[in-house]
């Protein structure tokens, strides 16, 4: 919003807003704020930071050095609507307490390097990256977890009634037929319209909205392509704007993967594509899909890498659960083009050669945007790097229903994708050198991560009897 300290500061003075919202992430890509009179907002802000405790943030320091400080973006700044006062919100860079240096584990920071890294590598200086925003909209999320009581009971006017699932409402979906449905079955078409139109108002460029396949409220939101640091901003803001939206209404948003059984999960697709001095590099109408040399090594490199990218794409327990065969999620590393089966898909629709792209389809809300895009980026770099052709690597191309092969055939010649956190959490231990070695990530980063994923969710869900387990094993 602006190019300039002067400009923003200029800004708060004759508009007179009234509260200066302070918006930034930790490792775990959720969002954290602190909010200032605008007042007492000058230039001491961005030349001493504001402080925080980063001890209360996982992965970040320890209680013995937990000093840092947020320092604001002016370009990133917008207009909250969502607060009584006149507020302008923006989002910050991590930096360290005193000396204002970049902090190396800050997630925009370690976007902004995997950027620096690619323009270093002279085979690229510009990508732009896409991501889609399929979620729910609940009237009804109850939950409970303790030692005697495990449940969760999810309720939406666009479903079936909760304790009665065998009654459809008037005007419910039916099961997986949500794609695209109209009103008067699209009950949340003035909600999510409304969300779209505040996102412009905030600079957010929306591309469409519609209702997605999941019955029970699951919706999508689209923006156009831009940079990745712009569009890891982006991604805080959608999922800011819709939960806030929904809030409004008495209702819940949720990005979760996987929260029904029986029903489509959540993704968050990433559309990506490169260029070099404007020229775009996946551009090639003699190619397959279109796509050119570059753009298959770029391919080649995210699938080799693709179960450690995982770990950054799909950093959840219930990330697996929506990756499983049966609803259009990808479970096996192979491209195509307009397969939606498959790990990358190669859009049809992308004509212009400006606009030629790739989607991997892989990854999902939970993520941190800021790292799964830098995790992408660097994996496809390194495929540009070695020269890779994915297709003597075996990963395709397969353009028809890999699940009609012979079983037989499917196992030699597809490869599947990690089925739980665990596996691409060791993947990432035995194949993170092309994070490290470019000087984005670090060894004990990763480390890290690993360790706290291991903690918050592999161990936590294992010492968890499933009710599910319940139902099978309460007589044995």
């Amino acid at each position: 919003m602006f190019s300039t300290v002067r400009e923003l500061l200029a800004y708060l003075r004759k508009e007179e807003v009234r509260t200066v919202d302070l918006k930034f992430t930790a490792l775990s890509g959720r969002l954290h704020h602190v909010s200032l009179p605008a007042s007492r907002f000058d230039d001491s802000v961005f030349e001493d930071g504001v402080g925080f405790d980063g001890s209360n943030m996982p992965g970040f320091k320890g209680v013995e050095c937990g000093d840092m400080v947020l320092v604001p973006d002016p370009a990133t700044a917008f207009l909250d609507p969502f607060f009584s006062d006149k507020t302008l919100s923006l989002i910050c860079d991590v930096a360290e307490a005193g000396t204002l240096a970049p902090f190396p584990r800050d997630p925009r920071g370690i976007l902004r390097r995997a950027v620096e890294a690619l323009r270093a590598s002279g085979l690229a200086d510009e990508a732009l990256f896409g991501p889609e925003f399929e979620f729910y909209l609940l009237d009804q999320a109850l939950f409970d977890n303790g030692v005697c009581v495990s449940q969760a009971v999810f309720g939406s006017r666009e479903g079936r009634i909760p304790g009665c699932e065998e009654f459809r409402q008037p005007q419910s979906l039916p099961l997986k037929g949500g794609y695209h449905a109209a009103p008067p079955q699209d009950a949340f078409f003035d909600i999510r319209n409304e969300m779209a139109l505040l996102l412009e108002q905030a600079g957010v460029d929306v591309r469409y909205h519609h209702h997605e396949v999941g019955s029970p409220g699951q919706q999508e939101i689209e923006v156009h392509l831009g940079t990745p640091l712009r569009m890891g901003d982006v991604a805080l803001m959608v999922k800011y704007f819709v939960k806030m939206v929904a809030r409004r209404h008495d209702l819940v948003a949720t990005f979760m993967p996987k929260p029904f059984f029986g029903e489509a999960g959540s993704g968050m697709h990433f559309h990506q594509h490169l260029f070099l001095k404007g020229r775009p590099l996946f551009d090639d109408p003699a190619g397959y899909g279109g796509l050119s040399r570059t753009a298959l090594a770029y391919v080649a490199g995210l699938l080799e890498h693709g179960a450690a990218v995982m770990a950054w794409t799909n950093p959840s327990t219930n990330s697996f659960r929506r990756l499983v065969p049966g609803f259009e999620a990808p479970v096996n590393a192979f491209f195509s083009l307009g397969n939606r089966s498959a790990a990358i898909r190669i859009p049809k629709y992308t004509r212009r050669s400006q606009d030629r792209r790739i989607e991997f389809r892989t990854p999902d809300a939970t993520c941190n945007p800021y790292l799964a895009m830098a995790a992408q980026l660097l994996a496809g770099l390194d495929g540009m790097r070695r020269e890779l052709d994915p297709t003597a690597m075996g990963f395709g191309p397969f353009d028809e229903d890999v699940f009609a092969m012979p079983e037989a055939d499917r196992r030699r010649l597809i490869h599947s994708l990690p089925a739980s956190l665990e596996a691409v959490l060791e993947a990432l231990q035995n194949d993170h050198e092309f994070l490290v070695g470019p000087g984005v990530f670090t060894e004990p980063l990763i480390a890290d991560w690993v360790r706290i994923l291991r903690e918050r969710e592999c161990l936590a869900m294992r010492q968890r009897p499933h009710p599910y387990e319940v139902e099978l094993h309460l007589d044995c």
